[in-house]
């Protein structure tokens, strides 16, 4: 069988924490050293620290860096009202860099205190 889980390098355990649970919803499980495992239903999301500058791997030449970065692979959280969602997410750090709304729902686009975007939908 196989499962899937999410992790999340963050320079800031606490206020990583804190932005998820409070923001968008999430419960905290458990945490592990440098390490908190927060949940949103059945998705487990590892919030690991990593400071910035630091190597992802050890021959690598890139360096962690937590200033906004664009990635092709991202969260989608589904919420019931993205306007209540929006507030959320800027009231504890995060960032909303637009929106669109349609026949299909309505998403905005977000990024989180450490420069991780994700979106918000409602479907």
């Amino acid at each position: 069988m196989t499962h899937v889980s999410i992790s999340i390098d963050v320079p800031d355990l606490d206020q990583a924490v804190d932005f998820y649970c409070r923001a968008l919803a999430c419960t905290k499980l458990r945490d592990q050293g440098n390490m908190s495992v927060i949940s949103n239903g059945s998705v487990e999301i590892f919030l690991l620290k990593r400071a910035s500058g630091s190597k992802p791997l050890q021959n690598s030449e890139n360096e962690r860096a937590y200033d906004r970065h664009w990635t092709p692979v991202h969260l989608d959280f589904v919420v019931d009202d993205v306007d209540s969602a929006v507030k959320l997410i800027t009231k504890f750090g995060g960032s909303v860099e637009g929106t669109e709304s349609g026949d299909w729902g309505s998403i905005a686009y977000c990024a989180d205190p450490f420069g991780h975007g994700f979106c918000v939908i409602k479907e």
